[in-house]
């Protein structure tokens, strides 16, 4: 995983802008790097095991930019569209972006169903069940593309509930990679990998 020192300025400016709008909880803010930056990034186990043709991704449901802005900082040549319909959120997302100059960072501020294009990745991170997300996500996925679930414990029955509409639009679990965050108890995560059958 990345160096944390890397991040500083970016886990700087979200701090100010969680102090204004509330992204995450004041809570949270002290495992602001484990719980979200560091989970955000274990998406490198999915690019380290698969390597992806990918110069396009698409985080839906992105709240205060997890993963979309940890990764479009570690991916610079993979243009990030992140995306929430929820304003204040994008705006804050946006003010990180302007403050970094994040260039392959887009924030947009719509529901998913009316973006048009397709993306070479997909992610989502703590949005809704695979079911329900996989309905929006998968439409919005290139013929070798990848949409990359981020999910906890509960995976296996959320996997069972989403099969009718992975058979309904063709597409299949590739893998599913554990992690660990690092905090004292090591909660278990998990990358659910789904792609064309």
């Amino acid at each position: 995983m990345e160096n944390k020192d890397f991040y500083k300025n970016y886990m700087e400016c979200f701090l100010e802008e969680n102090a204004k709008v509330n992204l995450i909880s004041k809570n949270e803010e002290k495992y602001l790097w484990e719980k979200h930056v560091y989970d955000s990034l274990s998406i490198k186990l999915f690019f380290d095991k698969y390597n992806p043709k990918a110069s396009t991704l698409l985080d839906i449901g992105t709240g205060g930019g997890f993963p979309s802005v940890p990764i479009a900082l570690t991916y610079p040549k993979i243009k990030v569209t992140a995306l929430d319909s929820i304003g204040k959120k994008i705006r804050a997302v946006n003010s990180i972006k302007l403050k970094l100059n994040i260039e392959n960072l887009e924030p947009v501020c719509c529901r998913v169903e009316n973006l048009d294009g397709k993306f070479d990745i997909v992610t989502s991170r703590a949005v809704s069940s695979l079911k329900t997300i996989c309905e929006y996500a998968l439409p919005k996925l290139n013929k070798d593309g990848y949409f990359v679930a981020y999910k906890s414990k509960k995976y296996l029955e959320e996997i069972e509930e989403a099969s009718s509409v992975l058979k309904k639009y063709k597409f299949e679990i590739a893998d599913v990679i554990e992690y660990d965050i690092p905090t004292e108890d090591k909660p278990v995560r998990n990358l659910i990998i789904i792609r064309h059958k």
